[in-house]
């Protein structure tokens, strides 16, 4: 994923599903546009964070 796209989902009112690259399901908790990194929840638990670069984060296509 790129990092405007990454943006978009965090500021969008809808729930979008993303995945770290290793098939976890993350929610997107901030985007750093100018160093293409991202802090994301991942699986239900809020203090499961991570921050990992953009790139990492897919959109499961059905």
């Amino acid at each position: 994923m790129n990092v405007q796209r990454a943006k978009e989902i965090y500021d969008s009112s809808t729930n979008f599903a993303v995945r770290l690259d290793d098939g976890q399901s993350v929610w997107i908790e901030n985007v750093d546009i100018a160093n293409g990194m991202a802090t994301v929840q991942v699986g239900e638990s809020p203090t499961n964070t991570q921050t990992v670069r953009v790139e990492r984060l897919t959109e499961p296509t059905n």
